[in-house]
């Protein structure tokens, strides 16, 4: 999952914050924003968990 990727499964999944997004995964900010940056690569099972996160808001939508 590249940067932005990422980025727009935040946007979303209405995550405005790195913290929040943190939260729901269970991760540190910090991570999230090395991530954002590009500096560290996303690991392959959190890429498929927003993945996940991002199917099941998408069916949960009324």
């Amino acid at each position: 999952m590249q940067p932005t990727e990422l980025r727009a499964a935040m946007d979303l999944l209405g995550h405005s914050t790195q913290g929040s997004l943190a939260r729901e995964i269970g991760v540190d900010r910090s991570t999230v924003s090395l991530w954002l940056e590009g500096r560290v690569g996303v690991p392959r099972p959190i890429a498929k968990l927003v993945r996940i996160l991002l199917m099941h808001d998408v069916h949960a939508a009324p």
